[in-house]
């Protein structure tokens, strides 16, 4: 029943919803969009209907990583639901998990102008949105608000960054930005996970913690607050080899549970694009053009950390074959934004459904057994 159901949702969203949602700006699709969800999921029977396409309870697809129990590996990744305004209804559509933010400590409402710009044919998103952020004190009382209930199947982990100010481009106020967010959400029993964010591009100040001595820093910092729940870092994509295998020796050497590969694709000279991407627009790559590589970074780490590092595959996922070739390259959980747009929403279903089939193709009795199985 359900695999008819994301059929008939599948060619509604790409012969009908997808059209219209395509004709108007997508900064004015995802303020529209967060405005809807915010709303649908506050009515119990109206955010039930998104069950009807998920796909979430095969035990083929559960794990219990670093004490978690994640009912599927799919997962939403930081940057859509920068509020965590929304866990009610990514729930209901079949995620496994979600990371909400980035979160930072102060207050900032982004850059000026757009925010996004499509690109239809390489089924891509050019993102230029400036870390903008509530603060982390209002988005803590927000989850704090929540049902602890809500997250016992559906763990929630949150992503912190530095605030995007002059005041906090230096290393010092950088650190203490990060280390006061992580003590803060560390708290809520809500919270399961935590992900610092280290690669967020078009900040003040760069992206200082990805030199290898300053990342070094601050996680001696992370250290010495004692943190509760497991830690990721996520993860540049366009970092020479040596200076990304500088970044992983730093990590494995502190209390980081894993790392999340990656972030947006930053290097214009070097993505593959099927659409003209105007000089005048400014941002990095999501999406497609991403998958090649945070495969590739996935592949390596894997091979020289598997069995140190938790790996969350991020970039390019549009399919169930696409999250399973992250799976077989070493990543235990893989999180999605971008194919949802282009996709949707049913897409989580869609690939739930198809890993299982995989796996069984495969000869897997568990999503567990095809981790790393290509990098090995």
């Amino acid at each position: 029943m359900k695999r008819i159901v994301r059929k008939i949702t599948t060619v509604a969203y790409q012969k009908a919803a997808k059209p219209l949602l395509f004709r108007q700006s997508p900064d004015k699709v995802h303020k529209n969009l967060i405005r809807t969800a915010k709303t649908v999921q506050k009515i119990p029977l109206v955010r039930q209907l998104p069950k009807l396409w998920s796909h979430y309870n095969d035990p083929v697809l559960a794990q219990t990583i670093a004490g978690i129990n994640f009912r599927n590996p799919i997962g939403l990744s930081a940057g859509f639901d920068k509020k965590i305004d929304m866990p009610l209804l990514m729930k209901s559509i079949g995620f496994g998990w979600m990371t909400g933010g980035s979160v930072t400590l102060g207050e900032y409402k982004g850059n000026d102008g757009d925010w996004y710009y499509r690109l239809p044919k390489s089924k891509s998103i050019v993102v230029h949105a400036g870390l903008p952020s509530e603060g982390t004190d209002v988005v803590s009382a927000r989850v704090r608000g929540y049902a602890k209930k809500l997250f016992t199947d559906f763990p929630l982990s949150v992503s912190v960054a530095k605030t995007n100010s002059k005041a906090a481009a230096n290393d010092t106020d950088a650190l203490r930005d990060y280390t006061t967010s992580l003590a803060v959400f560390d708290k809520l029993p809500q919270v399961r996970m935590l992900e610092i964010n280290i690669s967020c591009p078009n900040t003040f100040g760069g992206e200082p913690f990805t030199d290898a001595p300053r990342l070094e820093k601050l996680l001696v910092a992370v250290d010495e607050l004692g943190l509760k729940k497991p830690v990721v870092i996520k993860m540049p994509i366009n970092l020479p080899k040596n200076e990304f295998d500088a970044l992983l020796a730093v990590i494995v050497k502190h209390n980081i549970a894993g790392v999340a590969i990656g972030n947006l694709f930053k290097d214009r000279s070097k993505a593959v694009l099927s659409d003209v991407l105007p000089e005048q627009v400014k941002g990095n790559l999501s999406g497609a053009p991403t998958r090649e590589a945070t495969t590739e970074l996935v592949r390596r780490t894997y091979q020289q950390y598997g069995q140190k590092l938790l790996i969350i595959g991020i970039g390019g996922v549009m399919s169930a074959e696409d999250a399973y070739e992250k799976i077989r390259a070493g990543a235990s959980l893989v999180a999605l934004i971008t194919g949802l747009m282009f996709e949707g929403p049913q897409l989580v279903g869609d690939i739930n459904a198809g890993l299982v089939k995989l796996l069984e193709q495969d000869g897997y009795a568990t999503i567990a057994d095809a981790v790393g199985v290509d990098a090995r």
